[in-house]
């Protein structure tokens, strides 16, 4: 049996399961890291985990023109990179990602040193995975990142349909507040 939907009309966890597992499986993941490796590795493990939409680099020069073509719902970002590093990456991602959009980036890195993982947390980073990493907690930070930002959508999007109903309720009462006007004064 479904239950009903709260009392908003938004939907519950319920209702939300079978959406979540479809968009889970077509999320856009992008991986952004300089070793070969590294990048099949990750690779090999999405598509096992059942993700379908996995693009990647080796190039860092590459994060942009990746981003904007393929629009990822996740960055998975090496923090050690030649020329151009995951800072970098990391700040000019989230320079080009719109405000109030939630885009999860999972930083990779075998650097234990708190004051960078500080300064990658303050650049925007959502959350790390040091290397040599657990193949069972990669994928589970994946779909939780992944998760959020897909709840983070619908939210967005019910927010859209809410204000588009105050919108449309205050012209319905200011249209009847303006015939009332004029009925009182014919």
């Amino acid at each position: 049996m479904i239950a009903p939907p709260t009392r908003d009309g938004a939907p519950n966890a319920q209702e939300l399961r079978p959406g979540l597992e479809a968009a889970l499986q077509d999320a856009r993941v992008l991986i952004i890291d300089d070793q070969p490796a590294n990048v099949t590795l990750l690779r090999r493990v999405l598509l096992h985990a059942g993700y379908r939409e996995v693009e990647s680099t080796t190039d860092p020069s590459r994060a942009r023109v990746l981003y904007e073509a393929y629009s990822p719902d996740l960055v998975l970002l090496d923090l050690h990179m030649p020329e151009m590093d995951g800072f970098a990456v990391l700040e000019l991602l989230r320079s080009l990602t719109p405000a109030g959009t939630y885009l999860p980036i999972l930083v990779l890195t075998g650097d234990h040193d708190p004051l960078k993982r500080r300064r990658a947390l303050a650049a925007g980073a959502t959350d790390f995975l040091a290397k040599p990493f657990d193949i069972v907690e990669v994928v589970l930070r994946i779909r939780n990142l992944l998760e959020t930002r897909h709840l983070h959508s619908l939210l967005s999007n019910q927010n859209a349909v809410l204000e588009a109903r105050v919108r449309q309720r205050t012209r319905e009462l200011e249209e009847a507040q303006g015939e009332i006007l004029a009925r009182l004064a014919a």
